[in-house]
C-alpha cells in the first residue's frame, strides 16, 4: 500500500496509532483489527504484536530519506501532512507523558527532514560576492547567531547561514539577496579617517523621518518603528539597523579623554571594530591641548621617541635581527615608524595603564641589549666632546641632548649651557669647505 493511500486510509478510520494498548485489549473482531493494521502501516512499517515497541511515525520505512539526484514536490507535500498529523496527536496525547515526549522527538526529525528537501546544502556555494562582501558559508551547527539583515535567530542546525570575511556581517542563505548595505571594510579600506565632531546631529525631520540605513519610517513614539540614535553619526536609525550596541566614541575620547561606551547602530559598531587598530590619529594636530592634561601620554610620547633612536641600532645588528627583537612591538607596527600616530586602542590601553606597562618593560629590553648585552651596538654609542668627561652616552639617555644637524649627543648640562656650536658639526663645515678649495 503506497503512503498516500495509506494515510487516506488512515484519515477515513481516525484512529490513534499511538493507543495501541488500548486496541490490543479489544475483542478480536474485524473492525478493530483492520483499523489497527492500518494505522500499524502507516507509522509503523510492517505489523508487530510486540505492546512496548517505540514509535516511528514512518521514519522506518525512510518514506522521506532524501532521493538520488533530484526530488519531486509530492515528497515535501507528503512531509508536511505527516507534521500535521503528529501536530495534532501531540495535542491528543496526556501532558507530559513518555507517549507525547517520543512523539515530539519523531516531530522534530520530521521537520528537520523537510528542511533538508527545502534548502540542500550541497546546492549552497561555499563563497558568494555581494556588495563588496565576500561572504563564506558557515559550517558551525550550536553557536547561537542573529541575523544581521532580519534581525532574527540563526538556527545553524537546519539553516543555512554565511558570514563576510571582511566586517563579520551575519545573515541567512535567504536574506543575502536583500542586502542593501556595502561592506564596511571597503570603506575602512579607501576612508580610513574617524568622524571628530561629538553626535553632529542633523534632526530626524532632516532624515525625512525614515531610517538613515534602510530608509524604514520611523519616530521618536515608536510608531511606526522606534527611533534610534548613534551617537557616532548622529544620525536615527530603526530597531532592524540598530541593535542598542555600545562603542567607545573616537570624538568622545579625543576632545573630553571620555571612554564610557555609548550606544551606536550596526554599521558603526563594525566600522569602529575594524578602525579600532588603525593608527589615524594625529594628536598633535588634531587636540595638542591633550598632552597637557594627560600626563600618561606625555610618558608615552617620550617612550616612543627612545625608540625610534634605538631603531638605528637594531637594523644595522645582526644579534638584534637574530633575535627579532622589533618583533616585540608587531601589534603596534606604527610605534616603529614614527612617534605621532595614535590608534583608538593605543588611547584606551593609555587610560588604562596597559600599554605604559607594556611599552616599559619593551624600552627596558632594547635598552639593555644596547647598553650592556651588545659590544657592537655599544661601540655606536658617543662621548661629549664638551666635557669629554663620563661614561658613553646614547641618544636615548634621559641626561642627554641631541644636535638636531648631525646627531651628535652631549650631556644636558653641557650642550643647553654651552653658546658654541656643535663641534661635529664645525668639523663637518671645515671638512666641506677645505673639499670646495681642492677642487678650484
Amino acid at each position: 500500500m503506497e503512503y498516500g493511500e495509506r494515510l487516506a486510509h488512515f484519515r477515513q478510520t481516525r484512529l490513534n496509532p499511538f493507543d495501541r494498548g488500548e486496541e490490543e485489549d479489544q475483542p478480536e473482531g474485524g473492525k478493530a483489527t483492520q483499523q489497527h493494521e492500518a494505522s500499524s502501516e502507516l507509522f509503523s512499517g510492517p505489523k508487530t504484536h510486540s505492546s512496548d515497541r517505540a514509535m516511528d511515525l514512518g521514519l522506518a520505512e525512510d518514506h522521506f530519506s532524501r532521493p538520488v539526484g533530484s526530488f519531486v514536490a509530492s515528497d515535501i507535500e507528503q512531509l508536511k501532512l505527516a507534521i500535521e498529523e503528529c501536530k495534532k496527536l501531540i495535542l491528543e496525547l496526556p501532558e507530559h507523558s513518555e507517549r507525547q515526549k517520543d512523539t515530539v522527538v519523531k516531530l522534530i526529525h520530521l521537520r528537520l527532514k523537510l528542511q533538508e528537501l527545502k534548502d540542500p546544502e550541497e546546492d549552497e556555494p561555499y563563497l558568494r560576492i555581494i556588495l563588496e562582501h565576500r561572504f563564506s558559508k558557515e559550517k558551525s551547527k550550536s553557536v547561537k547567531q542573529t541575523c544581521d539583515k532580519c534581525s532574527t535567530i540563526i538556527w545553524g542546525l537546519i539553516q543555512t547561514w554565511y558570514t563576510c570575511t571582511g566586517c563579520y556581517y551575519r545573515c541567512h542563505s535567504k536574506c543575502m539577496n536583500q542586502i542593501t548595505k556595502p561592506c564596511v571594510r571597503s570603506k575602512v579600506s579607501h576612508q580610513s579617517e574617524y568622524e571628530l565632531s561629538i553626535c553632529p546631529e542633523v534632526g530626524l525631520d532632516r532624515q525625512d523621518y525614515r531610517c538613515a540605513e534602510c530608509r524604514t519610517p520611523i519616530s521618536l513614539r515608536g510608531v511606526p518603528s522606534e527611533a534610534r540614535q548613534c551617537d557616532y553619526t548622529g544620525q536615527y536609525y530603526c530597531s532592524t539597523c540598530h541593535w542598542n550596541d555600545t562603542a567607545i566614541i573616537p570624538a568622545r575620547v579625543i576632545h573630553n579623554w571620555e571612554f564610557e561606551p555609548r550606544k551606536v547602530c550596526r554599521s558603526s559598531m563594525r566600522y569602529l571594530t575594524l578602525m579600532l587598530p588603525r593608527p589615524v590619529l594625529k594628536l598633535k594636530e588634531i587636540n595638542p591641548l591633550l598632552f597637557n592634561f594627560v600626563e600618561e601620554l606625555v610618558e608615552i610620547r617620550k617612550l616612543r621617541h627612545d625608540i625610534l633612536l634605538m631603531k638605528p641600532y637594531f637594523i644595522t645588528c645582526k644579534e638584534a635581527m637574530e633575535a627579532r627583537l622589533l618583533l616585540q612591538l608587531q601589534d603596534r607596527q606604527h610605534f616603529v615608524e614614527n612617534d605621532d600616530m595614535y590608534s583608538l586602542q593605543d588611547l584606551i590601553d593609555i587610560s588604562t595603564g596597559r600599554l605604559s606597562c607594556s611599552l616599559t618593560e619593551i624600552h627596558t629590553t632594547f635598552a639593555k641589549h644596547i647598553k650592556l648585552d651588545c659590544e657592537r651596538c655599544q661601540a655606536k654609542g658617543f662621548v661629549c666632546e664638551l666635557c669629554k668627561e663620563g661614561d658613553i652616552l646614547f641618544p636615548f639617555d634621559s641626561h642627554t641632548s641631541l644636535c638636531h644637524e648631525c646627531s651628535a649627543v652631549f650631556h644636558r648640562d653641557c650642550y643647553y649651557d654651552n653658546s658654541t656650536t656643535c663641534p661635529r658639526c664645525a668639523r663637518m663645515t671645515d671638512r666641506q669647505q677645505d673639499e670646495v678649495e681642492e677642487e678650484k
